[in-house]
């Protein structure tokens, strides 16, 4: 039974060899697949009887049809690898010509470029992967400098003792803050109330909402750090209302911790009505001096369309009243809406309250708004200008009579 099975195993190696080296294949291609028929065999071998012979022709037969297919599998790699290697090429020659063609492409980017239905098809999808690597390039190329600054800058604090100073800037920055919050502590305790009205949400978009609250958290920052703060109030905030989901995005963790009062309630059940004061642009009523104990309103709504009426209304419907910042009286005013961001409202409350000056309050408003500020006020600019004209006016007519009489007597003499 030994020397059956060696004489089977020289048959089979030779015929193999034979075979692989007539198809131009290495021996290293099949070593396992003839260890595996192999082991097959001499187990087909010791399991039938010693009465049974093998039949080498049929052997050989499924050893051919097996190479075949090995074979046909590596001519399929050969041709897709022929046919990556010809797009490397055509793309090698379109960069050379010019053409908005990737430097480095993958063999998965190659087969969907291959995949391609049409020539304007395979450019376009060139060109999204040129610009796709431009943009990873530019992106690493400004990491890279931001890099290289960040080192500069902790060279130069090791050499000039930065990194004391950074400290001693750290510990003011905290001694201030400590201050800023007392103050406000101060003011939810013995300050005048200001009020943002948080009811404007359906009549603004999402994104309109978002800036909104940005406004009304830099207005927060500016009246926290004031010398004499007021007390702010969100009214008519809802839990998870736009407004509040912004306001967490903003302050996380901060929230809880904010010196302000925050209510679902409005303001007309916090406050006597003969108290209030809803600040609008569309109101009538021009506001003269800020007055301390009053408590003034400010609709918490930005919007693009300028939507105008919509807080007067509100306040006409409560039965609050109204007032409008004198702009046209201290500033040559511009054509166009006299509306105001909130952090430009917080800016002049604050120096209203502090100075009572309506020239200094209105420097924040913005400069592109108005020509500029005036001596005397416009209203009064007006009278002036009108009595002026009137007098022009009565000494040409003046002048036009006399004409006429000489005129008249002339051709009464002629005559």
């Amino acid at each position: 039974m030994q020397s059956a099975n060696m004489l089977l195993k020289k048959i089979v190696r030779s015929s193999v060899l034979t075979f692989a080296a007539q198809h131009g294949m290495k021996k290293v291609l099949f070593p396992l697949s003839r260890t595996l028929s192999l082991s097959l065999c001499l187990k087909q071998d010791s399991s039938s009887g010693p009465s049974e012979k093998l039949d080498l022709d049929e052997w050989k037969k499924v050893m051919k049809s097996g190479l075949q297919e090995e074979v046909s599998e590596t001519v399929s790699e050969h041709k897709e690898l022929s046919t990556l290697a010809a797009a490397r090429e055509i793309l090698e020659m379109w960069r050379l010509a010019g053409r908005s063609v990737p430097e480095n492409i993958s063999e998965e980017q190659l087969k969907t470029f291959m995949e391609c239905p049409s020539k304007s098809a395979k450019k376009k999808y060139l060109k999204y992967l040129h610009l796709k690597e431009l943009y990873k390039k530019n992106d690493k190329r400004k990491m890279d400098e931001k890099r290289e600054r960040k080192q500069e800058a902790q060279k130069r604090a090791s050499e000039t003792d930065e990194t004391k100073r950074s400290s001693l800037v750290c510990l003011w920055a905290n001694t201030m803050d400590k201050a800023y919050s007392w103050r406000a502590a101060q003011a939810m305790i013995f300050g005048q109330p200001l009020v943002f009205d948080m009811s404007y949400e359906k009549d603004m978009s999402v994104r309109e909402v978002a800036n909104t609250v940005r406004q009304i958290v830099l207005s927060e920052g500016c009246n926290r750090r004031s010398v004499d703060p007021f007390h702010v109030h969100f009214c008519n905030l809802k839990d998870g209302s736009l407004y509040h989901k912004e306001f967490i995005k903003h302050y996380r963790g901060a929230w809880g911790k904010l010196l302000i009062t925050v209510t679902d309630q409005c303001y007309t059940d916090i406050f006597p009505k003969d108290k209030l004061v809803y600040l609008t642009a569309d109101s009538p009523k021009v506001m003269k001096t800020f007055d301390h104990d009053k408590i003034y309103i400010v609709g918490s709504m930005v919007d693009k369309s300028i939507k105008t009426g919509v807080s007067l209304a509100r306040a006409k419907r409560l039965g609050l009243e109204t007032a409008a910042l004198p702009l046209e009286k201290y500033l040559l005013w511009n054509s166009g809406a006299k509306n105001l961001t909130l952090d430009q409202m917080m800016h002049i409350l604050l120096t209203l309250k502090d100075t009572g000056d309506w020239k200094k309050a209105l420097e924040f408003v913005p400069k592109r708004k108005y020509c500029g500020f005036v001596s005397k006020p416009v209203h009064d600019l007006k009278k002036t200008l009108n009595l002026i004209n009137t007098l022009k006016l009565g000494k040409r007519q003046e002048e036009v009579q006399r004409q006429f009489a000489k005129n008249y007597s002339k051709k009464l003499t002629q005559k």
